[in-house]
């Protein structure tokens, strides 16, 4: 009987994540697809949008890569997604340090710790109108900018993962290294710093992922200001404004956007899952 069950539990999941499969993989198949086909391809027949390209079209690619002015937003795209991480994982996880190791001690740190937490339910739609103003006259309206911005609006998830995470580590630690002469940055950056590592990889993949996918901010910060710091994502959303009839090259462009970030997640995604489980509040 038990068995029974058991096989009807496991064949429900097995069906489960088919379908789960399907959905991821066949919006994939579809912008492979398109991206490979000629115009001439494209017609309201199901099964021709279904199938195989006749020909395949590398031309798509380069004319995305020339429209959308791939390598330039690819770079604005990596030097504002670099900078964010950095910044995340060194003032995040102090911020959060402070914070994990003092909350049992002060309702000061408890507060800020319940300010920074609320900050995950605040919308950016909230912010936006008096943010783009306040960044245009500090003259933040760039790549440093965006930087800054990032940095901040992901101190609360970061600093609930870091909180979190500190509990594993054991303050004997900390105490042995104070015994020895150890400052309070020393004991910091020589032996907590090092032992987050797991969780720095965590912090350091989602901010990477909501950052390189963002669009909405580099929109309403960059559009009064440096139009040379274009993103990538920014630049598709522009490119399907103007050619968004051209599907085969406006896929071919999708595609090329979306492989950097997804070979990065294909590499990464066991630091994810693992970062996330270590740091779980017990």
């Amino acid at each position: 009987m038990r068995k029974a069950k058991a096989e009807k539990k496991n064949n429900g999941l097995t069906v489960l994540l088919a379908i789960g499969l399907a959905t991821v993989l066949f919006p994939l198949y579809m912008t492979l697809v398109i991206a490979f086909k000629d115009p001439s391809e494209m017609t309201n027949n199901i099964g021709d949008l279904l199938s195989l390209p006749q020909t395949w079209q590398f031309s798509n690619f380069i004319e995305a890569i020339q429209t959308t002015d791939f390598f330039h937003t690819l770079f604005n795209s990596f030097i504002i997604t670099a900078g964010a991480v950095i910044g995340v994982i060194l003032l995040n996880s102090i911020a959060a340090y402070a914070i994990g190791r003092n909350m049992g001690k002060s309702r000061y740190f408890k507060g800020v710790y319940a300010y920074f937490i609320c900050g995950m339910f605040v919308p950016f739609s909230m912010l936006m109108l008096p943010l783009v103003k306040e960044v245009s006259i500090l003259g933040l309206d760039n790549r440093f900018g965006l930087i800054l911005l990032y940095i901040v609006f992901n101190m609360p998830i970061n600093t609930l993962l870091y909180t979190g995470y500190l509990k594993n580590i054991p303050i004997a630690l900390e105490e042995a290294a104070y015994v020895d002469g150890a400052s309070h940055w020393t004991v910091y950056w020589k032996v907590i710093f090092p032992m987050m590592a797991p969780m720095h990889a965590t912090v350091a993949i989602m901010t990477a992922l909501s950052t390189w996918n963002d669009v909405m901010m580099p929109l309403v910060i960059l559009s009064g200001g440096d139009s040379q710091s274009t993103t990538l994502p920014l630049a598709q959303l522009l490119f399907q404004s103007s050619f968004g009839t051209n599907y085969n090259v406006a896929f071919a462009s999708y595609l090329l956007a979306l492989l950097p970030i997804l070979i990065f997640y294909l590499f990464a995604q066991k630091a994810i899952i693992n970062g996330v489980t270590n740091g779980a509040v017990k």
